[in-house]
């Protein structure tokens, strides 16, 4: 039986059209997912994205223990400052790509909703953690997100981007960070479950801020060039191969390091990259891609039509020689082929508030 998040009585009132996804019952869309993109890039978007997980590592040790599990540096993050990283596995694959915080008693940690018993477990096994189960999580993404922010709490307005802090919503404690994954401006806010209804409404009656369904979040993210695990990231792709390098600020002592570093100094075989899709025909994930003489030179992980751009485009991990900015590819989409051209990483600029 799928689960459910707090918000799902809303969901059903604002008719969203609900599907399973990691086990719960989410919306993917209310009015429509083009019309939710543009809202999202042009205004700004309500994402109900409680089915992560949330847990704290505590005490004075935990930068130091969780440097043990990723190719990352915490032990040098000040209150509220937060960094993207990947729990990386003994053969330098990727458990999961995960947020991590500094906060008062240690660190806060978001992973994604299909791996938190894995990850948890994972955790676990080498340290102390806490779940949070108690707690929602909601994203306010767009181009107008500070504008509305600044009406509720003047402190997250201000906050730089993936940065938090602890403040207060209409007496409604909450703790947000200025992050997300549309490649917009925008907030994540760790609320309690018994609190969060009453903040997402609030939230909603802004005249800027419309719900926005998981089609749109994956379209959007799409656009922004961010990966998704079980597409662009797994177990048997290291952070280097996943375009992740900028993550490794480890010497080394952290699981899979060997295979990480030496790929570091000298390459890989295989990298993430983008494709602008030459015809109106989509190409979807696990679309086998071709050179001009029918050679296969990799697959696409995840491919859409671009709102944005009017055209389809795809993430691929193809053959590093192949991978060269402006190379045409093929792929074969009923019996048609289709031209790929490999460009660059994001589609569409991010507009981070830095």
């Amino acid at each position: 039986m799928l689960k459910q998040t707090p918000l799902y009585n809303l969901h059903l009132e604002l008719t969203a059209k609900m599907v399973g996804f990691a086990g719960y019952s989410m919306p993917v869309q209310y009015k429509g997912i083009i019309q939710e993109h543009h809202h999202c890039r042009n205004h700004a978007g309500f994402f109900d994205i409680s089915h992560m997980g949330q847990c704290l590592i505590l005490g004075d040790n935990a930068a130091h223990e969780l440097e043990k599990l990723t190719p990352s540096i915490f032990s040098n993050l000040k209150l509220g400052e937060q960094k993207y990283s990947v729990l990386t596995n003994t053969d330098g694959g990727i458990i999961d790509d995960i947020m991590v915080t500094r906060v008062v008693d240690g660190l806060m940690l978001v992973v994604n909703a299909a791996c938190k018993d894995k990850d948890f477990a994972h955790l676990n096994k080498h340290l102390t953690i806490k779940e949070l189960p108690e707690q929602a999580l909601i994203a306010l993404q767009g181009i107008q997100s500070a504008t509305v922010m600044q009406k509720f709490s003047p402190a997250a307005a201000s906050l730089r981007f993936m940065h938090a802090c602890t403040t207060d919503i209409n007496g409604i404690p909450c703790h947000i960070s200025r992050s997300g994954y549309t490649g917009e401006d925008g907030f994540e806010i760790s609320v309690a479950n018994q609190n969060v209804e009453a903040l997402a409404r609030l939230l909603l009656a802004d005249d800027e801020v419309e719900a926005i369904g998981l089609g749109a979040r994956d379209t959007l993210r799409l656009e922004a060039g961010l990966c998704l695990y079980g597409h662009e990231l797994n177990e048997s792709i290291t952070p280097v191969e996943a375009g992740l390098k900028w993550v490794i600020k480890s010497a080394g002592g952290f699981l899979g390091a060997e295979k990480i570093l030496a790929q570091c100094q000298h390459g890989t075989d295989k990298i993430r990259a983008g494709l602008i899709v030459e015809s109106k025909i989509p190409v979807r994930d696990g679309c086998l891609i071709t050179d001009s003489d029918n050679n296969p030179v990799g697959h696409v992980t995840s491919g859409s039509f671009s709102p944005c751009l009017g055209k389809p485009i795809a993430m691929a991990m193809l053959n590093r020689d192949s991978a060269s900015i402006g190379n045409t590819l093929y792929a074969t989409v009923r019996e048609q082929i289709v031209p790929l051209l490999v460009t660059r990483l994001p589609f569409i600029p991010h507009r981070y508030q830095r």
